[in-house]
């Protein structure tokens, strides 16, 4: 009990000196996990007997389905279908190259593990954040198309990631009773199939249906902010139920629903993103609470370093090359592949490895913790002199260069958290 009283109140205090921090560069996450850390060291026994691991993870699972869907809501399809290119190549090219660099990088640094332990690790660690990188596609500084690249990118990656993930914790665990291609192509097709069957019930049903109450005024003031909520458990729930990934269909829910109801989605997402916001804010305490002060002891210069690489390395050279002869400067492909947080969905892949048990775990755990400790601290901590300087370069490049692929033009959704007592700094919109 005590724990959960710690969590709250470190919640409590974010939410009022929110505002300050965020124009600061400094992100929930960061606050948060540092108050775990600190909580952590002081009271280690408490945590260890009141968190629960099963409860962490669940709790992690809904934040992120929460975040993607509400996240997916506001993309326009209309804007999206005719600038696929950045995130199409982000995630077909991008996305198996840094697995593979990862693995590459795992295999160097750490020779006396298993190579699946190695492939564990890359595949963990291969999605970004999607509410981590937020800033960034918040700040209209930012030229449209690279933040779009990036909201795409980080809301459906997570969801590709995962049969690769669970095929190697499988393989792991020595549960494979078919071979490795012919497995993961069974579950690429089951996650991805039925995560996308999943998200166009809930997204479609639930968009249908509050389209049609409230064109009849049948929906009360007051729950017309649930039924986005509703549908975004509701398509994890039938992808848990079919076998499909539930952060897809979180994802193609919220576009779906988006959708369906039309202009309304930019009102009542609000509650849907704040309910994501607050189970993630709890995640990233206990996450310093218990997730860092348990890997600190198993620090090595190896872990260290792996994690490093995997930020800038085994992330932003396959970045530049999915994105080569794309007419892209190499500031914007330095700038995309950096601001490829870790977070969420890397945290919940380990919760869900450790219920079912890992080989070479001493090394897993840390390298997959630190990594995201790292992400969570240099990402946040880098985002307001990064994107001064990217905003700066991208205003030569434009009026240099009207035809560069930074500057065409990107219908957006509004931006998260558009609220007028929080202006960001670079933020000009009338």
């Amino acid at each position: 009990m005590i724990a959960v009283l710690a969590v709250l109140l470190a919640v409590a205090v974010w939410s009022a000196v929110s505002g300050p921090l965020q124009k600061r560069g400094v992100t929930a996450a960061l606050f948060l996990a540092t108050v775990g850390v600190v909580a952590g060291l002081a009271l280690p026994d408490v945590f260890d007997v009141d968190i629960d691991p099963a409860v962490a993870e669940r709790v992690a699972e809904v934040a992120l389905v929460l975040l993607l869907f509400s996240d997916a809501m506001r993309i326009d399809l209309h804007a999206l279908r005719r600038q696929l290119e950045w995130p199409g190549r982000l995630l077909l090219i991008g996305l198996p190259l840094t697995v593979l660099a990862g693995v590459g990088a795992g295999l160097l640094l750490f020779p006396g593990i298993a190579v699946i332990s190695v492939v564990l690790i890359a595949v963990m660690l291969a999605p970004t954040d999607a509410a981590l990188g937020q800033r960034v596609v918040d700040d209209t500084s930012v030229p449209q198309r690279v933040r779009q690249a990036l909201d795409v990118e980080s809301g459906l990656n997570d969801g590709i990631a995962v049969p690769l993930f669970l095929v190697a914790l499988s393989v792991a665990n020595a549960e494979l009773e078919s071979s490795i291609p012919s497995a993961v192509a069974v579950n690429i097709a089951e996650q991805i199939g039925w995560g996308v069957v999943a998200g166009l019930v809930a997204g479609v049903g639930g968009g249908a249906l509050f389209h049609f109450a409230s064109a009849r005024g049948w929906i009360d003031g007051r729950w017309r902010q649930a039924l986005p909520l509703l549908a975004a458990l509701l398509a994890l729930a039938i992808a848990e139920a079919l076998g499909g990934s539930g952060f897809i269909a979180a994802f193609v829910g919220g576009l779906a629903f988006g959708r369906t109801v039309g202009r309304a989605r930019t009102d009542i997402g609000v509650f849907t993103e704040s309910a994501g916001d607050l189970l993630a804010a709890a995640t990233w305490v206990v996450f310093g609470a218990v997730a860092v002060t348990f890997a600190l002891p198993m620090l090595t210069w190896q872990v260290v370093l792996y994690a490093l690489l995997s930020l800038t390395v085994v992330r932003m050279l396959p970045v530049a090359l999915a994105l080569a002869g794309r007419h892209v400067g190499l500031p914007t492909m330095t700038f995309i592949g950096w601001f490829g947080p870790r977070g969420l969905a890397s945290l919940a892949f380990l919760l869900i490895a450790i219920g079912e048990g890992i080989p070479d775990d001493d090394v897993v755990i840390p390298t997959v913790v630190t990594t995201i400790a790292l992400s969570i601290a240099l990402h946040a901590l880098s985002s307001v002199p990064l994107i001064d300087r990217y905003h700066r370069w991208a205003q030569q490049r434009a009026s240099r260069d009207p035809l560069a692929a930074e500057a065409v033009p990107t219908v957006l959704p509004r931006r998260r958290h558009a609220h007028p007592s929080w202006p960001l700094p670079h933020d000009h919109t009338p």
